[in-house]
């Protein structure tokens, strides 16, 4: 994918590489979910700063890089794309990411997808409709309403335009002289 508008892997997973010397164990390993409205916490709290805003949704990354990752960390991550049409032509969708699983909901299309990431890490095949995926799905599904709620989440109701494009004529460079 050709950039971060996408829940598939390529373009929802951020590497985080960090040093804090004393901190965090040298060539240590997390796979916990963190986001980038992690940073912001995470730098207030390295800061000294103990008064947090309440509107913020990340959480600080320090207990993590300190190799104690908090019990009631995120088990799930939940994910929404917005904007459509646009320079990106990337439908709007939302989805939960948990465990090994990843439930996307292209919502204006009212298409779903699955992803079991144990088995098809490369996201080729949707498993979504298959019958031994069913338990999965609903067990997503209230996941998904949860997050949404937990982070009241507006219903998107507006209409999709339809979108024309013709293709541009390809145009030769022009030659310096």
């Amino acid at each position: 994918w050709y950039d971060k508008r996408w829940m598939y892997e390529e373009s929802f997973r951020t590497p985080l590489v960090v040093r804090w010397p004393g901190v965090i164990k040298e060539g240590s390993v997390n796979k916990d979910f963190v986001s980038n409205l992690d940073f912001a916490q995470t730098f207030l709290d390295i800061a000294g700063v103990s008064k947090i805003p309440d509107p913020m949704q990340g959480h600080s990354l320090v207990p993590i890089f300190k190799g104690k990752t908090p019990e009631d960390w995120r088990k799930s991550f939940y994910y929404h794309y917005y904007e459509f049409p646009g320079a990106h032509s990337v439908r709007r969708h939302y989805g939960v990411r948990k465990d090994h699983y990843k439930l996307i909901h292209f919502y204006n299309l009212n298409a779903w997808e699955l992803f079991d990431l144990k088995k098809d890490p490369n996201e080729l095949k949707s498993v979504y409709s298959q019958p031994d995926y069913q338990e999965v799905v609903k067990d997503l599904k209230v996941e998904l309403n949860e997050l949404r709620k937990k982070y009241k989440v507006p219903e998107d109701t507006r209409p999709v335009k339809r979108v024309n494009r013709k293709p541009k004529k390809h145009e030769p460079a022009k030659k310096n002289k």
